[in-house]
């Protein structure tokens, strides 16, 4: 089955070429099935850690090498990148790219918006029942999400509201700040390294909350702050991601720093780097505190798109393409006339 997604700028449906999209079929249905311990074994730390370096530092470096081509076959616009072309001589540095994005992903004009932490393909949802967008228990274990030992985080954002982010592997993969606040937690959890392709996703029951992550709380109800409560920030590897770099930035890619509590992140700079593959972004929201924009909404719903997640789950649920630093939702006491539903 193919995988479509809807394109936010133009509200075309696209069809995305997954990434080894049959060995990762063949490895989450008969291998998992009929090899359980092989199954373990390449979905673990150190077979995505060779798999990662046969695509990234190996098998591709050659074709990459003075190579517009490829670069323009990865989606990447070298217009908006911060190095040359000619630096990029390497998969792992196509990955790894920066970007000028205070100029190609500019912020929203309304302060009061909420933006997307990352290039990537997006769903929202919520934990509450009754809720339109309710998904408890789709794409992660509430419970082993933010850690059993974590019980202050998991009752704070009980019964409150979430995004997820597909990021492929031709995506930019710096994550930026989604709002401003200042960091109250950040911490690692261990775990496996499930591939994030939709037929992994729907296969595996709840893998965003197995694989290795990193949980950073912002509380944004501070001077300076977004003002929506505490903010939840999950970043979440998969195969052939090894690590996520913490290296906040206050301007552009300069002096990137560690996170540490009581650090002052502002909205759309630099906070992460995923080192390399495809990966996941996890924002969770307090109840009540924010409203996801209606296009994003009315897009998972459609059901004239053919999606994996929709037959997965047995409901429409479809992804959108959202940009970097653009429009994910408003605090709720947004006035209407501030609304105006614009993203860059």
């Amino acid at each position: 089955m193919e995988h479509q997604y809807i394109e936010r700028d133009s509200g075309c449906v696209r069809t995305e070429q997954l990434y080894a999209d049959r060995l990762v079929r063949f490895l989450y249905a008969p291998v998992r099935e009929n090899a359980p311990q092989i199954f373990r074994l390449l979905t673990g730390a150190r077979a995505s850690a060779v798999l990662a370096f046969f695509n990234y530092d190996l098998a591709l470096a050659a074709r990459v090498t003075g190579n517009r081509r490829f670069l323009a076959a990865c989606g990447v616009d070298l217009g908006e990148c911060l190095d040359p072309p000619e630096a990029l001589d390497t998969a792992r540095k196509v990955f790894e790219r920066r970007i000028r994005y205070w100029e190609c992903r500019p912020l929203p004009a309304a302060p009061e918006a909420i933006v997307s932490p990352a290039d990537a393909r997006v769903v929202v949802g919520s934990f509450r029942e009754g809720a339109d967008l309710f998904l408890k228990e789709k794409f992660f274990s509430y419970e082993e999400l933010l850690g059993r030992d974590r019980p202050e985080w998991r009752d704070a954002f009980a019964g409150g509201d979430f995004a997820v982010f597909r990021l492929t592997p031709d995506k930019y993969h710096y994550n930026h700040a989604p709002v401003s606040g200042e960091v109250v937690d950040c911490y690692e959890l261990d775990g496996t390294f499930h591939a994030c392709n939709p037929q992994a996703v729907v296969t595996v029951a709840t893998p965003y909350s197995k694989n290795r992550r990193t949980v950073t709380v912002i509380d944004t109800d501070v001077e300076g702050g977004s003002g929506v409560g505490r903010v939840a920030m999950i970043e979440v590897v998969a195969m052939m991601i090894g690590e996520v770099v913490q290296c906040y930035s206050a301007g552009g890619y300069d002096d990137p720093r560690p996170l540490t509590p009581g650090m002052f992140l502002g909205k759309g700079q630099p906070k992460s780097l995923y080192r390399p593959g495809s990966s996941t972004d996890l924002l969770i929201f307090e109840p009540g505190r924010v409203t996801f924009a209606a296009d994003l909404q009315r897009n998972q719903r459609r059901n004239d798109v053919s999606s994996r997640f929709s037959l997965g789950f047995g409901r429409p649920l479809v992804e959108t393409d959202i940009a970097l630093r653009s429009l994910l939702a408003w605090p709720v006491s947004t006035p209407d006339t501030v609304k105006k539903e614009v993203w860059s």
